[in-house]
């Protein structure tokens, strides 16, 4: 039986560090700065001016770090996909039953999105007006296809039941799981364990195959 493992993706190595950080900024905190004020503002809306002052330095202080908002947008949403496609690869969903790599892959990335709640956010929104948008919304679909062969594996385990489609599963998963940005606020207490438990309770045993 075929074993779902993070692809070899070279694009996934590209979220390296152009060059050591100034005090008072590195090129982790330009990055999450600039995730947040592209969610808030909108890419397209979001000037270097726009970062410069959300972060308090100069323009030049950010192309220290960074050739430009083009390449914060690229590592911004690599950083998220690099995440997720690293779930893929964990002994956890790589080994064992279809469904039970499913769970744990569901479980890995709600982990992903409370962990890198910016970024995932800023992923969610893009819409392909650019280059590196549509390069993001490939990886996407790479990711999707991954999560949709697991779903057909745990069909013909036995284990999901026959009459779910793997293709509209895989979308209704993800759909919950994307859903979190909207309302997920990291200050309110609610671990992503909490979360993951409650999602996989209402997922699963809809469509777990009944025991005979």
């Amino acid at each position: 039986m075929a074993r779902t493992s993070a692809p070899d993706d070279p694009a996934a190595r590209s979220t390296g560090r152009r060059r050591s950080g100034r005090p008072g900024h590195d090129a982790d905190s330009v990055l999450r700065v600039a995730a947040r004020v592209f969610n808030e503002r909108g890419y397209d809306g979001t000037s270097m001016e726009d970062l410069a002052r959300a972060l308090g330095v100069t323009k030049s202080a950010i192309y220290h770090h960074v050739s430009g908002k083009t390449e914060l947008l690229r590592r911004s949403l690599d950083l998220a996909m690099d995440a997720l496609f690293e779930v893929t690869g964990e002994e956890g969903a790589t080994t064992g039953r279809a469904i039970d790599r499913l769970e744990h892959v569901m479980r890995g990335s709600v982990r992903v999105l409370v962990e890198e709640l910016p970024h995932v956010t800023l992923l969610l929104r893009v819409r392909g007006n650019t280059d590196v948008e549509k390069r993001a919304l490939e990886r996407r679909r790479r990711f999707d296809h991954l999560i949709a062969d697991l779903v057909r594996e745990g069909v013909v385990d036995g284990d999901i039941r026959s009459d779910v489609d793997p293709a509209v599963a895989s979308r209704l998963l993800f759909g919950m799981v994307n859903s979190i940005v909207e309302w997920y606020k990291p200050d309110r207490g609610l671990a992503c364990e909490e979360i993951a438990d409650a999602l996989i309770r209402i997922a699963f045993e809809g469509m777990r195959a009944p025991k005979e």
